[in-house]
């Protein structure tokens, strides 16, 4: 089984290990510093975790070998680093490697140099924050590609009553229901002359840019 690296464990590097863990993924955890790479082994979060100077590129070398395939760089507040890392990476054959940015320049950098993809966990954190306030009845669940997520909606008062045909909401939001959850059961053939009721939790694919719209447009 192909295995994960995770370099740099602050809170995000921290957190991508254990959920890479919990979910039954061979993990190799790699901090410089002592103490966050001991609390990791302490907590028992990870396959294997050393402490290592990712600035030493002999040393890089020694640990990584082919077990991985896919390795996350968490060091996001030391640009040098974090490019430095992301080169070696690529020159050992890495085939994925997501890169944790602070800001759209270390991003454009990250991704010139190799990295597969780049994620803002700031940025990101601070939008899902606020729209976990303003719309607190939706739900996004996974990203289904890069302009459609999955989310389940807990279905506004002006749905009750109405089937799938008169909310047009696939024209409308570019939003296709794939699934129905009452008190009782979950129907995952919804047909187009199926009543939404107000208690319905809704699952839906849906664009990502019109979801803000339609949040707005139903107070959720």
């Amino acid at each position: 089984m192909a295995g994960y690296l995770v370099i740099g464990l602050g809170t995000f590097g921290r957190s991508v290990t254990q959920t890479l863990y919990e979910n039954g993924k061979m993990v190799l955890a790699i901090d410089q510093r002592e103490e966050r790479v001991q609390k990791v082994i302490d907590d028992e979060i990870a396959s294997d975790a050393i402490t290592l100077d990712v600035t030493d590129e002999n040393s890089i070398r020694k640990v990584i070998n082919d077990d991985f395939d896919t390795a996350f760089v968490c060091i996001g507040d030391n640009t040098q680093s974090s490019v430095f890392v992301t080169v070696i990476l690529k020159e050992m054959g890495i085939k994925t490697i997501i890169c944790k940015a602070k800001n759209e320049l270390q991003g454009k950098i990250l991704k010139k140099i190799g990295a597969t993809s780049v994620v803002y966990p700031e940025k990101t954190m601070a939008k899902e924050t606020a729209l976990g306030v303003i719309r607190p009845n939706i739900t996004e669940h996974f990203k289904f590609s890069e302009k459609y997520r999955v989310f389940e909606i807990k279905a506004p008062k002006d749905f009750d009553g109405k089937n799938l045909i008169e909310l047009n909401l696939r024209n409308k939001y570019e939003m296709n229901i794939i699934g129905i959850k009452d008190e009782k059961e979950l129907n995952i053939i919804p047909l187009p002359n199926t009543i939404i009721r107000e208690n319905n939790v809704l699952l839906v694919i849906a664009n990502i840019e019109k979801m803000t719209l339609f949040g707005k447009k139903y107070v959720l």
